[in-house]
């Protein structure tokens, strides 16, 4: 997804914007939004609801007879920390491009805290961390990052910046000679440089190694610490298992499932079983304490006995089963289900999301 409005490629408004437009302090005026679970709640007896900092009804983006996103509905609050997942084509991109006011849907709304999102106060409080930047390669970082920082009624000092980024000592640095771990991190100091409430990030970590994502995280964690709302799309579902509040999984143009981490892991049983047996996926998947079984990947149906995968609330019932029936059973490992193979099974196993790269959607 690469798009902007200005040299940093982020959301926020044009110098031009800043320069006419009259944004209130939001510091004078937090926002008090809920989670989308407790969205429709009061926030104290007899007061109205506390209004959502995202709120989308009915979602539609068709390209001629292609619906690209279909009837998507979502509530997001304050605080949020929320992945959003999906195979590629799922329809993601598109929906997240309509959330910043970068596509204009065919039917529904969006309403990033309650105005437009193409609204010049609602432009000044969004952050986005693209996949490009954009930034000129002739400038120094943090240059690059005070032309940006300009563009906000309200910025971060520069300093600032570079430190969350961790870019202090590449400061002086030209943005041509960046590595491309280091060309990420400057997309994320572009994205933080107005001191946004709404960050989005489209696969922020793709290109950084394992101290820098951790570095990474913990910045982001301050962030929603802060009261901002963090959106982001990933390929990589261990960081959304661990870091997201909420899992949003999308699949042709749809939300098939909205949930904790654990709630949507519970969508399928809670262990899963990986063993090679002379009994086959047939046989296996009849048993009463078998909810789902499969190739593992790799494997082959014209194997004689190929290691299969099997979806399990009770997993000591099923080897007891097997050991008491006199069953081969080899290669066995028994592990708590993780979120990509929830993933698998709700948007079908063809989807493959280890591949960062997704089709026009």
């Amino acid at each position: 997804m690469t798009t902007g409005t200005h040299p940093g490629g982020g959301c926020g408004p044009t110098v031009d914007d800043v320069t006419t437009t009259s944004v209130p302090s939001r510091r004078e005026t937090p926002t008090t939004t809920a989670s989308a679970t407790t969205a429709a709640a009061t926030t104290a007896e007899g007061s109205p609801p506390a209004p959502a900092v995202i709120q989308a009804a009915g979602l539609t983006k068709r390209y001629g007879d292609l619906v690209a996103v279909d009837s998507l509905s979502l509530t997001i609050g304050q605080g949020d920390i929320v992945a959003i997942l999906g195979p590629n084509g799922a329809g993601k991109s598109t929906t997240i491009e309509m959330l910043l006011g970068l596509r204009t849907p065919t039917h529904g709304s969006v309403r990033v805290f309650g105005a437009d999102p193409n609204a010049k106060a609602t432009r000044a409080r969004v952050g986005a961390m693209l996949q490009e930047s954009h930034a000129p390669e002739t400038l120094t970082v943090a240059e690059a990052v005070d032309l940006v920082r300009h563009y906000y009624p309200y910025a971060l000092g520069v300093e600032d910046i570079l430190r969350r980024a961790d870019l202090l000592e590449k400061r002086d640095n030209r943005v041509g000679q960046l590595s491309g771990g280091q060309q990420q991190r400057l997309n994320f100091a572009l994205a933080i440089a107005g001191d946004p409430d709404l960050l989005f990030l489209d696969e922020p970590t793709a290109a950084l190694d394992v101290a820098a994502r951790h570095l990474f995280w913990e910045q982001v964690r301050g962030l929603a610490a802060q009261g901002k709302t963090i959106l982001f799309s990933t390929h990589n579902l261990a960081e959304a298992d661990a870091l997201a509040d909420r899992v949003v999984v999308i699949n042709h143009g749809r939300v098939v499932a909205d949930g904790t981490s654990a709630e949507i892991k519970a969508t399928v049983a809670a262990r899963t079983v990986r063993l090679v047996t002379d009994l086959n996926a047939a046989a296996l998947a009849a048993l009463p304490e078998v909810r789902h079984v499969e190739l593992a990947a790799g494997e082959s149906r014209e194997d004689a006995h190929p290691m299969l995968v099997i979806q399990t609330s009770t997993p000591e019932a099923l080897l007891a089963r097997l050991f008491g029936a006199g069953h081969r059973v080899e290669e066995l490992t028994v592990s708590d289900t993780d979120l990509e193979t929830a993933f698998i099974h709700l948007v079908g196993a063809a989807a493959d999301p280890s591949d960062p790269t997704e089709s026009a959607s």
